[in-house]
């Protein structure tokens, strides 16, 4: 029976991954490991798994409760005089290598192929929410509404504050998100 991967080598095979952009043939070449591409490529994956899995709540935490939203849109006050914002918006594309048969899916309009990076960050540009994997051709409105962010806002479960007036004024303003 085959020994199995530790926890250890995995770690090393991702950050060797990261760090070089090798290709999983190419690591599968390497002397210290000698596994298959498939192998690599599995390891990567569910290493990055375990890593969201562990870190993500720590790391990039979204808000859940009212008091949180307020508090970014405080943040967003103070420091940019842009009242009731709740996030900024925007995507990046991450050039690829194009799956077999699907070219102009992933084809964007900048002329390479790519998936899209959707990201919301608070006043100090810390990142509060992430999508990414929507294929290049799609629209920015296209890639937002596919994402779990677009789908609470219009069912009300991102439990966002009631609407309060701006500075200087008496009419309450929705919080938002500028797009």
């Amino acid at each position: 029976m085959r020994a199995s991967i530790s926890a250890a080598e995995r770690l090393s095979i991702t950050l060797r991954f990261l760090a070089t952009g090798e290709s999983y043939q190419s690591l599968a070449l390497l002397q210290s490991w000698r596994w298959g591409d498939n192998t690599i490529g599995n390891i990567v994956a569910e290493t990055f798994e375990a890593i969201i899995a562990e870190y993500m709540e720590e790391v990039m935490p979204c808000p859940k409760a009212p008091e949180d939203w307020k508090k970014i849109a405080e943040e967003f006050g103070s420091r940019w005089r842009f009242y009731n914002c709740i996030g900024a918006s925007d995507g990046k594309h991450i050039a690829i290598k194009v799956p077999r048969n699907q070219g102009y899916v992933y084809y964007n309009y900048k002329g390479f192929h790519s998936i899209i990076l959707l990201a919301l960050v608070d006043a100090g540009h810390k990142f509060i929410f992430i999508d990414c994997g929507s294929n290049g051709s799609a629209s920015d409105s296209g890639v937002f509404r596919d994402t779990q962010l677009f789908k609470k806002l219009e069912n009300g479960t991102m439990a966002l504050p009631e609407p309060e007036p701006l500075p200087n004024d008496t009419e309450p303003v929705p919080y938002h998100i500028p797009y």
